[in-house]
C-alpha cells in the first residue's frame, strides 16, 4: 500500500482530530507505569512523534526527558507550535539518538507506517538502555478495534485492515532481533466525551486510512453514517487498544 504522506494534508487536521483528553492520556500513561520501575526520571524515545500528543505527557509523568522523533517536516512543525515540546527530524531506522540512551521507547499508531522494519527494530535495539521497555501499541489486521464507523460501513475497515500486520507477525518482527515479548496488554480509554464529538473528529479525516479511498467513496460513507446515527448508541465513546511489551 502507498506510503502515507502527512506533509501533504494530514498535518493540518490531525491535532484537532486525534486530540487527547487528559484522561485519556492519564490512562496511557497509567499503562506504561505498570511495566516501568518506579525510578524517576526515566528517559523516553516518543518514535512517529507526530503533532507531539503523548511527548508532554510522557515527559511530565515519567521526569522527562522525551525526545519525539519524527520525519514529517510539517507535523514536527504542528508539535513545535501547539505541542510545546519540539520534536526531532528522523525517522525508525535512523534514530537521532546516542546508544543505550533511552530507558523506554514508545510507538503509537506509528509501526504500520515502517518500511525498513528488520533496519528500525535493530535501530531501537540500539538507543535503549539494556533491560529497558519498548511499548508497540498498533492495530493488527486480525484483532482491529471494534469502532461504530466501521460497523457501519465494513468496506472502511477492509480497507484499513490492509494497512495492519498481525500479531503474530509483529510480535516475530521484534523477536527476531532479540527483543522479549514480556507482557501483552490491553487499554480501553476514553476516545470522545459523547457521539457527536466523535463524529465531528471523524470528519476531519485525520485517520490515514482516508488517504487510501477516493473522495466518492469518503463522501458515500458519511452520508451512510448520517443515516445510521439514530441506531448508534451516544454517550462516551471508548476504544480497546492493544499493546505489546518488550524489553531490551
Amino acid at each position: 500500500m502507498e506510503k502515507v504522506d502527512y506533509d501533504a494534508r494530514l498535518h493540518a487536521v490531525y491535532g484537532a482530530g486525534r486530540q487527547m483528553s487528559p484522561d485519556a492520556l492519564k490512562t496511557w500513561m497509567e499503562a506504561f507505569a505498570r511495566h516501568l520501575p518506579e525510578t524517576r526520571p526515566l528517559v523516553w524515545l516518543d518514535l512517529g512523534s507526530g503533532t507531539g500528543r503523548m511527548t508532554p505527557s510522557l515527559a511530565s509523568a515519567f521526569g522527562g526527558p522525551a525526545h519525539g522523533v519524527e520525519p514529517s517536516d510539517k507535523m514536527r512543525a504542528q508539535a513545535a507550535a501547539h505541542a510545546g515540546h519540539p520534536a526531532a527530524s528522523g525517522s525508525a531506522e535512523h534514530i537521532p539518538l546516542p546508544d543505550a540512551s533511552c530507558d523506554a521507547a514508545l510507538l503509537f499508531f506509528v509501526w504500520h507506517h515502517v518500511v525498513d522494519r528488520e533496519g528500525a527494530v535493530k535501530e531501537l535495539r540500539r538507543v535503549v538502555k539494556p533491560g529497558g521497555k519498548l511499548f508497540v501499541q498498533a492495530n493488527f489486521s486480525d484483532r482491529m478495534p471494534d469502532t461504530w464507523w466501521f460497523r457501519v460501513l465494513p468496506e472502511w475497515l477492509k480497507v484499513d485492515k490492509a494497512h495492519f500486520r498481525s500479531e503474530e507477525e509483529v510480535k516475530s518482527d521484534f523477536a527476531g532481533a532479540g527483543w522479549a515479548l514480556v507482557s501483552r496488554d490491553e487499554v480501553t480509554w476514553l476516545r470522545s466525551a459523547n457521539l457527536a464529538e466523535d463524529l465531528e473528529k471523524l470528519k476531519l479525516r485525520s485517520v490515514s486510512v482516508f488517504e487510501h479511498m477516493s473522495e466518492e467513496v469518503v463522501e458515500a460513507g458519511f452520508a451512510r453514517i448520517e443515516s445510521a446515527l439514530p441506531s448508534l448508541g451516544d454517550g462516551p465513546q471508548y476504544e480497546t487498544s492493544a499493546m505489546l511489551v518488550f524489553q531490551r
